[in-house]
């Protein structure tokens, strides 16, 4: 498995080994045991799948609250995303910034969205599946978010505002200043 780090080093990009033939292709997506070697040690305990209907749909910026904050490890299965992830943890030199990549089931790229960050993505076209691994389980009392496009995050979505097509949760989402974060 290859492993980048960012310029957040507590969020990392994960690329599985794919081993293909005239058959197709085989990969081992996830293995705690390979995980843990390369230093993410995570029970995951929930997979989520979803899936977006049109280009420039944005899922976010999602977290959990303690005690049921999760970590996410996000991969696409069909088309691509703009993939964000902010750090909402209050004494981190990296408070309010945030981390992008573009995850693809092309590329066969994953993200770890660890516990203390916000995390959401814009889709790059049409027809885009999404999974990802939580460590805790769904707890609604407990899901909270962001503001997408809180200016003070300096998040450049690849598709423009106008465009992008929001639940009217996400639209309604506090600004950085306004959150009281719990990390």
């Amino acid at each position: 498995m290859y492993i980048e780090r960012l310029s957040i080093p507590d969020v990392k990009v994960l690329i599985p080994k794919k081993y293909g033939d005239h058959r197709g292709f085989f990969s081992e997506i996830y293995s705690k045991k390979a995980f843990a070697a390369a230093g993410v040690d995570i029970d995951f305990v929930q997979d989520n799948h979803s899936r977006s209907a049109e280009k420039g749909t944005v899922r976010g910026l999602h977290f959990q609250t303690p005690p049921f904050a999760q970590d996410k490890l996000v991969r696409v299965t069909r088309g691509s995303v703009f993939d964000v992830v902010v750090d909402l943890r209050r004494n981190s030199p990296t408070y309010g910034r945030h981390v992008s990549v573009v995850l693809s089931a092309g590329e066969w790229n994953q993200v770890l969205a660890p516990i203390g960050f916000a995390h959401g993505f814009m889709t790059l076209e049409s027809d885009v599946e999404v999974i990802y691994k939580v460590s805790d389980y769904y707890a609604p009392e407990h899901d909270k978010g962001l503001l997408w496009n809180d200016p003070a995050l300096g998040i450049k979505w690849p598709i423009a505002e106008s465009e992008a097509t929001l639940s009217e949760k996400d639209r309604r989402q506090p600004r950085l200043a306004e959150l009281v974060t719990p990390f």
